[in-house]
C-alpha cells in the first residue's frame, strides 16, 4: 500500500534530482559542504578566504598568513534538525503552514544528500518530545524521516516559547563526528546565538529560516483577534490603524535584523524561505547562492 510519505517522497525526488542535474559537483560532493577534516596542504591567504583556516603557527614563523587546505570527504554525514515547535505550525488563511515548507524542505535535502550515497540523519523537536534518527543512507532512510515527519505535525504541539537552544544543544551531543548541519527553524525564540556559534565550531552550519509572509507584512484585514503561536495568548488589534501598522512594521524590521545580525555573529548564512514560494525552488537558489559565496 502506498502511504501518504512514499507519495510525497515519489513526487519530490522527481522535482529535485530533475531541477537540481548539474548543480551539483559529482556523485558524492555537495555544494553546501566547505572542507573536509583531512588536512592536506598549505597556501597563502587570499582575501575571500575563511579567516579561520588560518594557521597561526605557520603565519607567526613566516611573517605572512598562510591558510590549511583540506581533502574533501566523499562520504559525507549530514544532520536535519526539524523544529516542530508550536510557532511552526502557523499558517495564513488558503495557505499552507511552515511546517508543510519545512518537510518538503527536510525531504527533499534527505533525498538529495542521500542519492550520492551520504548519510543523514535527523533531529525533530518540540518543547515536549524529540526523536532522533540516527543517520542512514538510502531510500528507505529518506522514507523513514518523511513518515516520521508527517506524523510529528499531524500531532499537537506543545504550547510555550521555543527553546532553540536546547534543540541545537542536543544535536550538538548527539553528531559527535564533524558533519553539515542543517537547521530548518524560524528562529523565533531567544537564548540560540550562543548554541548556534557553538555548533559551528565542530561543524559546517546551513541556516534555513521558514517565514510566514504575514509575519513580515500583516495585511489591512480590519478587526482580528491575533493569537501568539507558543503561547496562545490573544489580543485584538485593529489591522486597519495606519499608527499600528507603523509601529508593527518597526517592530518587524527590527526583529529581522537583530536576526540577521546574530546570523553573521555566529558566521553563519540565514537562507530564508517563505510559504508562499515552491520550496524546490527556494533550495535550487539556495545551492546557487552557497556556490556563488564560494567562488
Amino acid at each position: 500500500m502506498t502511504t501518504a510519505a512514499d507519495r510525497l517522497l515519489r513526487r519530490l525526488e522527481w522535482q529535485v534530482l530533475r531541477r537540481l542535474d548539474g548543480q551539483l559537483q559529482g556523485s558524492y560532493r555537495t555544494v553546501f559542504r566547505g572542507t573536509g577534516i583531512d588536512f592536506a596542504d598549505l597556501r597563502e591567504y587570499m582575501p575571500e578566504d575563511d579567516v579561520r583556516h588560518i594557521d597561526w603557527n605557520v603565519t607567526a614563523r613566516l611573517d605572512e598568513p598562510f591558510v590549511r587546505q583540506y581533502t574533501e570527504d566523499r562520504e559525507l554525514t549530514a544532520w536535519l534538525v526539524l523544529d516542530l515547535s508550536a510557532s511552526m505550525r502557523q499558517s495564513s488563511p488558503e495557505q499552507r503552514g511552515k511546517d508543510s515548507a519545512l518537510t518538503e524542505l527536510a525531504v527533499s535535502l534527505a533525498r538529495l544528500l542521500t542519492y550520492g550515497g551520504n548519510r543523514v540523519g535527523a533531529v525533530l523537536y518540540d518543547n515536549a518530545k524529540q526523536l532522533v534518527l540516527p543517520p542512514r543512507a538510502g531510500r528507505p532512510h529518506v522514507l523513514r524521516i518523511a513518515h516520521e515527519l508527517s506524523k510529528a505535525t499531524a500531532g499537537t504541539p506543545e504550547r510555550g516559547a521555543t527553546d532553540i537552544g536546547a534543540m541545537l544543544r542536543l544535536v550538538a551531543s548527539t553528531a559527535r563526528r564533524r558533519a553539515l548541519v542543517f537547521v530548518v527553524s524560524d528562529f523565533i525564540g531567544d537564548n540560540w546565538e550562543a548554541e548556534l556559534t557553538r555548533l559551528t565550531f565542530r561543524h559546517e552550519v546551513v541556516a534555513v529560516r521558514v517565514v510566514d509572509p504575514i509575519e513580515l507584512d500583516l495585511p489591512d484585514l480590519g478587526l482580528v483577534v491575533v493569537e501568539d503561536a507558543e503561547t496562545g495568548e490573544q489580543i485584538l488589534v485593529d489591522t486597519g490603524d495606519p499608527q499600528f501598522r507603523l509601529r508593527l512594521r518597526a517592530e518587524v524590521d527590527t526583529r529581522e535584523a537583530e536576526v540577521a545580525a546574530a546570523m553573521r555573529r555566529c558566521g553563519v548564512h540565514a537562507n530564508v524561505v517563505t510559504t508562499d514560494e515552491d520550496p524546490l525552488q527556494a533550495l535550487v537558489a539556495m545551492v546557487r547562492e552557497t556556490k556563488r559565496r564560494r567562488r
